[in-house]
């Protein structure tokens, strides 16, 4: 008797897509190094963007857990406790969340950010580390955040105001850089705009600053439009 071949790929690649397009989030070829890039030269990056984060954060003192979504393998979810928030990851790739469950002791779930799981209110805050660039309706993601979280939505990502987005795109077009194909960058500017839209009605403040700057620049993180990375914290002041 001939057995049926079958494949031991846990997502097959004629299947690795997302929002009705590939992304490289669930191709193994890309998701197995994604832990030593951070840890290679981006490593002094990773440095600014958590001080950026913190400093935003931190301020909103009800903030005491949070869930980050796309937490990919948890490279950031696992620094939260080192400021005192407890995390939860979330994440739409099975790839990145079995690398995650060996290196997070905290919880993690698999769900799409514009439908998230969780009851109203269930965490302090949500946090989107380099993730919202992938969204395809970020105006119903951000409103799904504001449903989840009660005080607040961290947000942290590539900004468009930087060269290195224009030598991503040239990258792309000699097939070198598969990983922003279907990103979308934005500007400070551009996030509050559509922050505005899905947020109409609701009190909130926002703040954000930017890194991502040469090291010989005097300063590494200043609220000018201009850097590599900006985040931004919208602080939710219509729940007691």
């Amino acid at each position: 008797m001939e057995l049926d071949k079958t494949t031991s790929e846990l997502i097959p690649q004629a299947q690795a897509n997302w929002q009705d397009r590939p992304e490289w989030f669930f191709n193994r070829e890309h998701t197995d190094t994604y832990e030593q890039w951070y840890e290679g030269r981006y490593k002094r990056a990773e440095v600014w963007q958590k001080k950026v984060m913190e400093d935003l954060v931190s301020k909103d003192t009800r903030i005491e857990q949070l869930l980050e979504f796309g937490c990919g393998t948890a490279r950031f979810t696992r620094w939260w406790k080192e400021i005192g928030i407890e995390a939860t990851g979330g994440d739409i790739s099975p790839l990145m969340l079995s690398q995650a469950v060996h290196l997070f002791d905290g919880d993690l779930v698999m769900a799409d950010s514009h439908n998230m799981p969780f009851k109203d209110h269930t965490f302090d805050a949500l946090a989107f580390i380099t993730t919202f660039e992938y969204y395809k309706d970020p105006v119903k993601v951000i409103r799904e955040a504001a449903r989840v979280a009660k005080y607040g939505i961290a947000m942290g990502m590539m900004n468009r105001n930087s060269p290195k987005v224009v030598r991503r795109r040239i990258q792309q077009i000699f097939g070198k850089n598969p990983f922003y194909i279907t990103a979308t960058f934005y500007t400070p500017k551009k996030l509050i705009e559509i922050i505005k839209v899905a947020l109409e009605g609701r009190d909130y403040t926002i703040e954000w600053s930017c890194t991502g700057l040469p090291k010989w620049f005097p300063v590494q993180k200043w609220s000018v439009p201009y850097g590599d990375f900006f985040g931004l914290y919208i602080q939710l002041n219509d729940i007691e």
